[in-house]
């Protein structure tokens, strides 16, 4: 089944528990992650990575001494990831929820990341889903570390993850279908 499928399908079962009706264009994966430093950076989060077309990008630009962390919560979509990118001696894929980020990253000896990639819908995740997220996320960026977070809905949440970050830039993609972009936040608030 090609990942376009896969994915609408996901869609039609899940609704918004999938970010999206098809994977991110190659455009987007790229914007998605253009503000990384790719020179100096150690280790990377990627979190809801669907088939991977992020992924792919991160297997292209990131070092060897680059450690990558592709957390997926679906089954399918794990599986697809091992048999694509588990190859890659700095890539570990697992099947997981983000709650337990922090936990996981320990159990690889990791205690801080530079930069964790969303591709996850949290703006209709439940509001405690949320903040779990943003807590795990907080626990784990390194200071001056990006949250990059992937969106279909071009400016519409900006002061959602304003409400989250100190500071948030948009990327537009004009090339995606639909038109789309990416966040780039810094400075997770505290949120007790």
């Amino acid at each position: 089944m090609n990942d376009f499928l896969l994915f609408l399908g996901k869609f039609f079962k899940h609704g918004t528990a999938i970010a999206s009706l098809a994977p991110s264009s190659p455009w987007l994966s790229r914007t998605t992650v253009r503000n990384i430093p790719w020179d100096r950076v150690k280790v990377l989060v990627e979190l809801g990575a669907g088939t991977g077309p992020i992924t792919k990008v991160l297997a292209e630009k990131a070092r060897p001494d680059c450690r990558v962390i592709v957390l997926e919560r679906d089954p399918d979509f794990a599986r697809i990831l091992r048999e694509r990118y588990q190859r890659l001696p700095n890539f570990d894929v697992v099947e997981g929820d983000v709650r337990d980020l922090a936990e996981i990253l320990r159990g690889r000896g990791i205690d801080l990341v530079d930069s964790v990639i969303s591709g996850l819908p949290v703006p209709s995740f439940p509001k405690d889903l949320q903040r779990d997220l943003f807590r795990a996320v907080k626990q784990v960026l390194a200071p001056g570390g990006s949250y990059n977070q992937i969106t279909e809905m071009p400016w519409v949440y900006l002061r959602f993850y304003r409400k989250f970050f100190d500071r948030v830039q948009f990327a537009f993609e004009p090339r995606n279908f639909p038109p789309a972009g990416a966040y780039f936040c810094q400075g997770v608030k505290d949120l007790s």
